[in-house]
């Protein structure tokens, strides 16, 4: 059957900060304490999503979860009226209260992990939400996460959801920030590529030694149980650990693929040479590589610039499309590189740019804020229809975005009450433009 890849992105919340929570993420650490305006990044936001759905691509919109976490900092202790709980937690642990405040869910690369209809034995997409156990602010995200994807993908003839894994280090699981996906033809069975940092019950062999692991072997084959995957379609692979140590923290900092290409550094994972034959002959047929070469981009620019961590696109008109972030344009080699591709004999046809200074600020460029979804005619009629972006839904939710954030928010600002309630009112208000129920604990 026919099928397309949509793209749903995370719609940045109304407590966007730059508390610098995330260990093992460069440009998160470098900006701590820098002054954030959530109304720019949720602008920003907006703005890739209308321009790929004005090309022709199904774009769908996912919410916020709703910050602060107030239910969290009760359960830490925190108690009283609500504002007394913000006053508390600033007071005595001001550091838990900027995790219970994070906006991180923006990133939707790391919601879930997704497996089309194509793959899985029962032919419907499987939905697991990712625990993401190695980062207090994002461990408490999954329940809603979980709600919000029910809430848009509705129908169970169609849609298969499943409870994220246990929370802890050993079945650590990042979403499809470390997941991807090839394909000849996107309706049909696919190869799914699931990349890791560490073996959990295996210490013999090697892992990063500066900063953590976060996505285990162990996750990556349980996720593929839940789905009903077959092995002979499926490649695990390890990311090189010495590319972690250099901050690159998921496998979409370092590598991106569509259909039946494969775009990565030459660096990305261990034992690249085995990886690459592994796809390869699993794919078998026409499937394609682009290794960036150390001598033209070292690991740091990579990082800096987020050049892999883009949307790889496969255009109506056929021709694909490399969405990146405008610091790649910004770096000298980076830039070069890009337009070698595209000159050359690439199966890269272009570059689209956009300013997204606001996520790359807290280390998420163009691919972490969408979460794809392979779906068929008759699975995007049953996906909620209120979650699609067209004309009437930007413009309704560009003038949600100017009644309800603010344009300037520091760590100082965590603990007003008025934040709360602003947030609050905005979900709420969100919740029936994109008809999603009751999905916050505040609604129930």
């Amino acid at each position: 059957m026919k099928a397309i890849e949509a793209n749903f992105d995370g719609l940045v919340g109304p407590t966007h900060n730059y508390a610098g929570l995330s260990f093992g993420n460069v440009a998160s650490a470098k900006n701590q304490a820098n002054i954030a305006n959530p109304k720019k990044a949720a602008l920003q936001g907006l703005t890739k999503m209308k321009a790929l759905a004005d090309m022709g691509l199904v774009q769908g919109v996912l919410a916020p979860q709703e910050r602060p976490d107030i239910d969290t900092l009760r359960k830490l202790g925190f108690s009283g009226s609500d504002a007394n709980v913000l006053e508390q937690a600033a007071k005595q642990a001001p550091r838990i209260l900027a995790t219970c405040c994070s906006a991180s869910s923006m990133w939707t690369a790391n919601a879930a992990t997704i497996s089309p209809s194509g793959d899985t034995s029962d032919n419907k997409i499987h939905f697991t939400p990712a625990n993401l156990s190695n980062k207090f602010h994002r461990s408490i995200e999954h329940q809603v996460t979980g709600n919000i994807l029910k809430a848009t993908f509705n129908d169970p003839a169609h849609f298969a959801h499943h409870p994220a894994l246990p929370s802890v280090d050993h079945f650590g699981d990042e979403g499809a920030a470390n997941h991807t996906r090839f394909c000849h033809e996107y309706g049909e069975q696919g190869i799914e590529f699931f990349v890791y940092g560490k073996h959990a019950f295996d210490s013999s062999k090697v892992a990063p030694k500066k900063y953590p692991a976060r996505h285990t072997l162990e996750a990556s084959q349980a996720v593929a149980r839940l789905h009903q995957l077959s092995d002979q379609h499926t490649v695990y692979a390890q990311q090189n650990p010495d590319i972690i140590d250099a901050g690159v923290f998921h496998n979409d900092v370092i590598a991106v693929g569509n259909a039946n290409l494969l775009f990565c550094h030459q660096q990305a994972f261990l034992d690249q040479a085995a990886v690459k034959a592994e796809l390869s002959e699993k794919m078998a047929g026409d499937f394609h590589i682009i290794e960036a070469p150390t001598a033209l981009v070292s690991v740091a620019d990579a990082v800096s610039s987020y050049l892999f961590n883009s949307q790889l696109l496969s255009m109506p008109n056929g021709k694909t499309v490399l969405v990146i972030p405008q610091e790649c344009q910004n770096n000298p080699r980076v830039w070069e590189y890009l337009q070698s591709l595209v000159s050359g004999d690439s199966p890269i046809d272009q570059t689209l740019v956009f300013d997204l200074k606001q996520s790359m600020s807290n280390g998420g460029g163009p691919a972490c804020l969408r979460l794809r979804v392979v779906m068929n005619d008759a699975e995007i009629a049953a996906a909620n229809q209120a979650t699609f972006i067209n004309q009437k839904l930007y413009t309704r939710l560009n003038t949600w975005v100017e009644a309800h954030y603010r344009d300037r928010l520091t760590e100082a600002d965590l603990a007003d009450p008025l934040l709360l309630l602003e947030s609050r009112a905005a979900l709420d208000e969100l919740t029936q433009i994109l008809e999603l129920g009751s999905i916050y604990p505040f609604q129930q």
